[in-house]
Parts: C-alpha cells; sequence; structure tokens
C-alpha cells in the first residue's frame, strides 16, 4: 500500500501519542514490580500497551514501503518522519 510523507508523518504521531499513554499509566499506578496493580490498571496498561506495539508496527511497515517507493533508505526516511514530527510538536508545519 502506497504512503505519503504526510501519511507516514500521521502514522509517527499516532504511535507517539499511545506511547505517552503507556507512559503515562506506568507513571500513575508506579512500577508493577513495587506497587500491586489491579486487574483494571493491568488490564487498561495492556490495552493500551497493544495499541502503541500494533502502531509503532504499521509505522514501520509503511516507511519501508515508502522508502522501496521512492528508492530511498529506510534510514533516511525513518529520520525524515520523526523530524517532520518533532518540528509539528514545536509548532511548525511538519513538512
Amino acid at each position: 500500500m502506497a504512503h505519503t510523507f504526510e501519511e507516514l508523518v500521521e502514522k509517527q504521531r499516532a504511535a507517539d501519542e499511545a506511547y505517552a499513554r503507556v507512559r503515562h499509566l506506568q507513571d500513575a499506578y508506579g512500577p508493577p514490580t513495587q506497587t500491586k496493580w489491579s486487574e483494571q490498571q493491568t488490564s487498561t496498561w495492556e490495552t493500551a500497551w497493544r495499541a502503541w506495539r500494533d502502531l509503532a508496527r504499521d509505522v514501520q511497515a509503511a516507511v519501508t514501503g515508502y522508502a522501496k517507493q521512492e528508492d530511498t533508505p529506510r534510514q533516511e526516511v525513518e529520520a525524515r518522519v520523526k523530524e517532520a514530527v518533532r518540528h509539528a510538536g514545536d509548532g511548525g508545519n511538519g513538512a
């Protein structure tokens, strides 16, 4: 499936937001080895973790496909995507 660069940036942004959610839950619940999580906390964290994992996997696949489509090294595409996400987070336009 072909993707545009903007789609890659949006996918990366979604994966980053999902990761932030996982980190937020870990911070809120405390370390699982030091704090007993309830079943609901465990389920909530696992759901968030799976969402992040799936989004991150989708980003990787999309970046790989885009790199092949554009005949560009994968690492270069990944770096450009991450830079665009960073700049968009700093108030830039992301391009």
